[in-house]
């Protein structure tokens, strides 16, 4: 395992570096280890720990329980839902969240006339500092954080919408996805990199687009990011090196 002295992000990060490297030597539900089993193994603080888990569990590698036989777990992800060339594992069903995405995709051509209509300048800098964010996702190959900052991306441009029912609609959906993905893979003969790439090319050339007032462009951009149709697929029984959030070396 790399020292904590020499790995970047800090003591945090470096445990919840170490944390994934114990998280893909286990199966699915497996027993990681009490807190302090794992704080003595780390050589951390308490705190610098919780932040660890935070970050682990917000990237999907860990649950928590608590009680007797309690401690942190390898997280299962129950079922998986396509999303171009990558896909969503999720800790919950697949149907509703298959279903968001495809309500989401309906309503974006919607949102996307609002923004070049009401778009002010404050609102287009709220998207360009989340497209910073899905840049740095992007470049650290974090590929959950890509996706959140994407969607984080796409709720700046519903908040446009002088809408309230279409506004808190997509809201909600996007809430849905937030909440039961766990991680982001790529699909079978796919680089997940590339797509990542592709994914934030177009999302910038739509946030110009909108800034400019190009509507032609803007609705060919939207049309192109809705192109893939969504897809299940049943749940995963076996570790995959896949199954982990990838490292974008390509």
């Amino acid at each position: 395992m790399t020292s904590p002295t020499r790995q970047g992000g800090g003591r945090a990060e470096y445990a919840a570096r170490a944390l994934q490297e114990l998280v893909e030597q286990a199966a699915p539900g497996d027993h990681l280890g009490t807190k302090v089993v794992l704080q003595s193994r780390f050589g951390v603080s308490v705190g610098t720990l919780n932040e660890a888990i935070r970050l682990a569990q917000s990237r999907g590698y860990v649950t928590s329980r608590s009680g007797p036989g309690g401690g942190l777990f390898a997280a299962e992800q129950s079922a998986i839902v396509r999303l171009g060339n990558s896909f969503l594992a999720l800790d919950g069903s697949a149907t509703s969240v298959a279903d968001a995405v495809r309500m989401r995709d309906a309503l974006d051509p919607l949102l996307v006339d609002d923004a070049l209509r009401h778009s002010s300048e404050v609102a287009i800098d709220k998207m360009r500092h989340h497209l910073d964010d899905m840049a740095t996702a992007r470049d650290t190959g974090d590929a959950v954080a890509f996706v959140r900052a994407n969607w984080a991306l796409h709720r700046s441009i519903a908040e446009v919408s002088p809408s309230a029912i279409l506004r808190s609609t997509y809201i909600s959906l996007l809430e849905l996805l937030a909440d039961h993905t766990q991680n982001v893979v790529a699909a079978e003969g796919k680089s997940l990199p590339e797509f990542v790439a592709a994914r934030y090319t177009l999302h910038e050339q739509l946030v110009d687009a909108i800034d400019q007032r190009d509507h032609e462009t803007a609705q060919y951009l939207i049309t192109e990011h809705n192109n893939e149709t969504t897809q299940t697929k049943p749940p995963e029984t076996t570790t995959h090196p896949d199954l982990r959030p990838v490292r974008f070396t390509e």
